[in-house]
């Protein structure tokens, strides 16, 4: 397994990824990012300063992705954004290590913070984040993916 920052030829594949997860736990409604308009380009939307999205890569196939960007609710703060795996991949506790290399990214990229937003309905992910040690905190007014009810925050 690799790790490398994500290539266009790559988008659909991550976008089919994500699509997948959230149609499973019935998030495939507006307000999750199944609808953002970048995630069918995201070699694009992380092409620029302060965001980052890498692919995770077994035997040269896409099998699951992690991303982040400056969190506007907070400074010095990034948001992990859009960590999934596809099914095959699950289970095997690549989510951790999706986790402790996104987190090596940000603090590299000088942030001290790093926030997510998650759903109820992830509870997969919540476990995960959880006992990779974020804190649960009260929903921030910078919130983007309205239909998310579960935001964390670590210090790095």
């Amino acid at each position: 397994m690799d790790f490398s920052p994500i290539e266009p030829h790559q988008d659909a594949a991550m976008a089919a990824i994500v699509r997948a997860a959230l149609k499973a736990h019935g998030l495939d409604i507006p307000g999750t990012a199944y609808f953002d308009e970048a995630l069918d380009h995201l070699s694009v939307y992380y092409d620029r300063p302060g965001r980052a999205y890498y692919v995770l890569l077994e035997h040269g196939a896409v099998t699951g992705g992690v991303g982040l960007a400056q969190f506007e609710g907070l400074p010095g703060c990034c948001e992990l954004q859009k960590l999934y795996l596809s099914p095959a991949a699950q289970g095997r506790g690549l989510g951790y290590r999706m986790i402790r290399f996104i987190e090596e990214r940000a603090r590299a990229l000088g942030y001290r913070q790093i926030y997510l937003e998650t759903h109820t309905n992830l509870q997969a992910a919540i476990h995960e984040y959880e006992r990779s040690g974020y804190r649960q905190i009260p929903r921030p007014a910078a919130v983007v993916h309205t239909t998310m009810d579960r935001f964390y925050i670590k210090e790095l």
